[in-house]
């Protein structure tokens, strides 16, 4: 069984409808300050925020508005100075960090800007850490099934630093594809890929989201990639300074992609 169908198998036997009303993600006053030197930098200001399970959203705006704090604050990677981060019905911030690191093995996908693959592994064997932290071995198989989708199944044995950024992004997508994660978090998914090689991966994310359920919460520059979302939330000067809304009828999606 490819990861495709393992994506849809999970989807035939998914959570039950009245749950993909509930919410993945509850934000509420959150804000972050750094101090440094004596000197206070206030990168996110009140915001809330509530995400539905399955749902998909962009966050745009300009360099500096506080989008990527906001994106590892959600995931439970940084704590905020003010206010609240629920995931997946857990409040992150009254658990400790082995809680958090086990919230996050379970329920989330994280693609950093900066990649953040480990240099001493090989492609396949960066996408298969997550699944070795939960104990989980024997699926080298879907691990380079899910490499080849993305372009790499000749890479499967090369390091980080014998991959082009284009080729170590792909791996990282991989990486938070492999568990079927509840929440995928990415910074920037498409920002070290062409536009040939963005498709694919594109459509790989959003794939994952339809077959899956699993929500989308997409930092990005690129207005295409976020018009794929139902949700956009705009950012300028860590506030929330638009939130829109859409109806997205995926089967029409689907054809105006086919139809390119």
């Amino acid at each position: 069984m490819n990861s495709s169908d393992q994506i849809e198998s999970a989807a035939s036997v998914g959570r039950p409808a009245e749950a993909v009303k509930l919410a993945i993600l509850e934000i509420r006053g959150l804000g972050k300050t750094y101090r440094s030197a004596g000197h206070e930098l206030t990168v996110l200001r009140e915001v809330d925020l509530s995400l539905r399970a399955g749902d998909t959203l962009a966050i745009i705006g300009p360099s500096g508005s506080g989008k990527t704090t906001l994106l590892g604050l959600c995931a439970g990677l940084d704590e905020p100075t003010t206010g609240t981060v629920c995931l997946d019905g857990q409040d992150v911030g009254a658990l400790d960090e082995d809680a958090r690191a086990a919230l996050r093995n379970r329920a989330v996908g994280f693609v950093f800007q900066n990649f953040q693959l480990i240099p001493t592994l090989t492609a396949i064997e960066n996408v298969l850490v997550p699944l070795e932290l939960r104990g989980e071995s024997g699926r080298q198989k879907e691990a380079a099934d899910i490499l080849a989708q993305v372009g790499l199944a000749d890479r499967l044995t090369h390091y980080p630093l014998q991959l082009s950024g284009g080729e170590q992004q792909r791996v990282a997508l991989a990486r938070a594809f492999i568990h079927r994660p509840k929440i995928l978090f990415a910074d920037e998914p498409t920002g070290n890929l062409d536009a040939e090689t963005s498709g694919p991966i594109v459509e790989m994310l959003f794939r994952l989201n339809r077959e899956a359920g699993t929500a989308l919460v997409l930092v990005t520059h690129d207005p295409a990639l976020a018009a794929r979302a139902r949700r956009v939330v705009t950012m300028r000067g860590g506030a929330i300074v638009g939130d829109e809304e859409r109806s997205l009828d995926h089967g029409a999606e689907e054809e105006r992609e086919t139809t390119k």
